[in-house]
């Protein structure tokens, strides 16, 4: 019997030298018998900028990577390098999983797909009539047409950069056929009283940047609250939400359902959910305790 053949992976973006990622891939391939190399390329650590992205999509596929991630800020500037793209991830714009292939480098945005799981096994009974979305950056792009693809009826996005939040709006609304609107931070009192779920898509609450995104007096016993932080997987603001009553889903979850879509679409094997999410459960302990 031949061995299975080895792969090569790389993450490119800034600052991950400390992800999780690479050892949640590496674990789960070694369950599987799979040879499997996966190294941080952070652009921070070699002096690198997004600008760089065309010598490092040549250089890694001419070094035999199978395969990159691509995460903050390359999600949506490495679009124009690759030459097909899932059309999810078209549409969305960004892209976190380039495979290298027969035919050419291949874009993915198992973001989205994995908030869209997440979501429907974390939260299966989560109405989505009316829900609030905080952040319009690249994570809650792929969060919020999750949201819709699930069937939201009327998704707020709220951002501090008004524009954006419109901007994101504005191309949501010319994919789907829900209510969609924009609005700002001020406008959360009336928002979250009237609303049946809110998703939190900023840093706020992450380690660097502790805190809630509003204040907690906001929530109340009849809003789910979904977090996509998972460094810490209890941050404040659910915390908050469960001291309340509030139905919650940490962000744990979403990172690890796009690993598990990511690394299929990487190797080609389904790889087992249930024990990547175990491994990841003691990532996260021990860097909880490192911190």
């Amino acid at each position: 019997m031949s061995s299975p053949r080895p792969y090569l992976v790389g993450l490119v973006g800034t600052g991950v030298t400390p992800s999780l990622t690479p050892p949640l891939h590496m674990s789960e391939a070694a369950a599987l018998g799979i040879p499997y190399i996966y190294r941080p390329i952070d652009l921070t650590v070699q002096d690198l900028s997004p600008a760089d992205l065309p010598e490092i999509l040549t250089w890694t596929e001419r070094l035999g990577y199978d395969a990159l991630n691509i995460t903050h800020p390359c999600k949506r500037a490495v679009l124009e390098y690759l030459d097909l793209v899932d059309p999810l991830a078209a549409a969305l714009g960004a892209v976190n999983t380039v495979v290298f292939t027969k035919d050419g480098r291949v874009g993915y945005n198992t973001d989205t797909t994995g908030f869209e799981q997440a979501l429907a096994t974390g939260l299966p009974d989560a109405s989505l009539d009316d829900v609030v979305l905080l952040g319009a950056g690249g994570a809650g792009s792929a969060v919020a047409d999750a949201l819709l693809r699930r069937g939201a009826r009327r998704l707020t996005v709220v951002d501090i950069d008004r524009a954006r939040g419109d901007e994101l709006a504005g191309e949501l609304a010319d994919r789907h056929a829900a209510t969609i609107a924009a609005d700002a931070p001020d406008a959360l009192p009336d928002l979250l009283q009237s609303a049946n779920g809110v998703v939190h898509c900023t840093p706020t609450g992450m380690h660097d940047h502790p805190g809630t995104p509003f204040a907690v007096e906001l929530l109340h016993p009849d809003l789910w609250v979904a977090d996509i932080v998972y460094r810490p997987l209890e941050t404040e603001l659910l915390r908050s939400a469960r001291a309340v009553g509030c139905a919650t889903l940490d962000g744990g979850r979403m990172a690890v359902l796009q690993a598990v879509h990511a690394f299929e679409l990487i190797t080609g094997v389904r790889p087992d959910a249930d024990r990547m999410s175990a491994h990841f459960q003691k990532l996260v302990a021990a860097d909880e305790v490192l911190v």
